[in-house]
């Protein structure tokens, strides 16, 4: 009888060992299976707005952004060599990974349209991640800036730039950015978005919203293809009265390409738009493509590890 109740004994703690080993196998295998998807964007921006990506815990950003003055049209050709003689603007940040969720930045602009000598305070937060088994389908992280303006005020009170308080100075970007990595290649953002400028001209909107798409098509180890476009939602009566004044609005398109050298991201590409912020390049664009009013740029992204 005693024999009977030591196999008895060794048989349940087998099956015990075995149970909590097969218990431990699918907890390892759930975690496996919703690991985040990474790389759907390798930079926090696609070409002027924003990615999905954040940065990684304690991960600084040194961004450099550069548009030239057009190509083509009535400023542009051999006179200016294509627009290598002029600057539409240009951006130069830092950004901070506070978390591998949330990250900070500030930057100094130059600013292209009613307000110059921009001043920028940014944050970013990634709320859900796609997961590699799709749990999860897609990435939607938010983004939100402030932007002032440190320029003379103008003296013409009708002027976008003339201020009479601080708060005239001041535009803000809300944005929610909905990206999803389809497979090696191909990944796809959309990015409803809101601006609001505290001060604008006459017959112009203080809050502009705007449905914006953004791509990537990777087609070598450490190049790709990027595009961009917004469409802002605007009155029929304010663009109608921004034409008859000889200022027509055009909706921003951007074609890219990006290079990955090692720590460093690099972009050139060709935008109609003049601005680099959102604040501006959503609700101020007034060059066109097809009058060869487009320009190149660059972004370079250099990280550093602290």
């Amino acid at each position: 009888m005693k024999q009977i109740y030591l196999l008895l004994l060794g048989c349940g703690c087998s099956l015990s060992a075995f149970a909590q080993d097969d218990l431990a196998n699918m907890f390892q295998d759930s975690i496996k299976k919703h690991e985040p998807v990474i790389a759907t964007f390798k930079s926090t921006r696609i070409i002027q707005g924003n990615s999905i990506e954040t940065l990684k815990k304690h991960e600084l950003d040194f961004r450099v952004d550069h548009r030239f003055g057009d190509i083509g049209g009535e400023f542009g050709g051999g006179k200016t060599a294509f627009g290598l003689d002029n600057s539409s603007d240009i951006r130069i940040a830092f950004e901070y990974g506070v978390s591998d969720r949330l990250m900070l930045g500030l930057s100094r602009s130059k600013g292209s349209g009613g307000l110059t000598q921009l001043y920028e305070a940014l944050a970013k937060y990634q709320l859900i991640t796609q997961t590699t088994d799709d749990h999860i389908p897609i990435t939607v992280t938010l983004f939100g800036n402030t932007v002032a303006s440190g320029a003379t005020s103008s003296t013409v009170k009708s002027d976008a730039a003339y201020f009479d308080k601080f708060s005239d100075r001041v535009s803000y970007t809300g944005q929610v950015i909905i990206g999803r990595k389809f497979n090696r290649s191909l990944s796809l953002a959309l990015l409803p978005t809101l601006v609001h400028r505290n001060r604008v001209t006459y017959m112009d909107e203080n809050d502009v919203f705007a449905i914006g798409g953004g791509g990537r098509l990777k087609f070598s180890n450490r190049m790709a293809l990027l595009v961009e476009y917004f469409y802002p939602f605007r009155s029929q009566e304010t663009k109608d009265y921004f034409k008859k004044q000889g200022r027509e609005l055009y909706n921003p398109l951007s074609v890219g390409l990006e290079i990955e050298t090692g720590g460093h991201v690099f972009h050139i590409n060709f935008t109609n738009s003049t601005a680099i912020l959102e604040n501006q390049f959503i609700p101020e664009t007034t060059t066109s493509w097809l009058q060869g009013q487009f320009r190149w740029g660059f972004n370079i992204s250099r990280r550093f590890s602290l």
